[in-house]
């Protein structure tokens, strides 16, 4: 009876650990281009496992397309400068992103630029260099 208790828990164990690498594949992604769309906010979804920017963009139809932008976890946001509010709907921003294959408007987010023109990465800028000493002078 131990034994397949023992089978049982390994075999739910390989499955969940296929269950994340399936959810963690970019294989939809073009990662060797950038996108960069320009519009009005639509929703900013602050959540675990990912965070996510959805982007009204205007169209040639007149209309709008929503992009919608996976982004990484709110934990690593925060080490890079973000707020849950960093971000509100009707703000008018510029998002550059690596765009989906399949050509449907949206992909992976690489950095925001907000309506008071700072710009927002997921990765943590390095702190600039301290200024060098200046030697004493006798």
């Amino acid at each position: 009876m131990k034994r397949i208790l023992i089978a049982i828990l390994l075999l739910i164990g390989l499955m969940s650990a296929f269950a994340v690498l399936g959810h963690h594949s970019a294989a939809g992604v073009d990662r060797s281009k950038t996108v960069t769309v320009e519009g009005t906010v639509k929703q900013f979804k602050w959540g675990n496992p990912h965070a996510w920017l959805d982007v009204e963009v205007p169209n040639s139809k007149g209309g709008a397309d929503v992009w919608s932008f996976e982004m990484t976890s709110p934990t690593f946001l925060v080490r890079a400068g973000w707020k849950a509010t960093s971000v509100k709907a009707g703000d008018k921003v510029k998002v550059v992103g690596r765009p989906l294959k399949n050509g449907d408007p949206g992909g992976l987010f690489v950095s925001v630029t907000l309506p008071d023109g700072k710009t927002l990465t997921e990765q943590a800028q390095p702190a600039a260099p301290a200024p060098a000493a200046t030697p004493a002078r006798d």
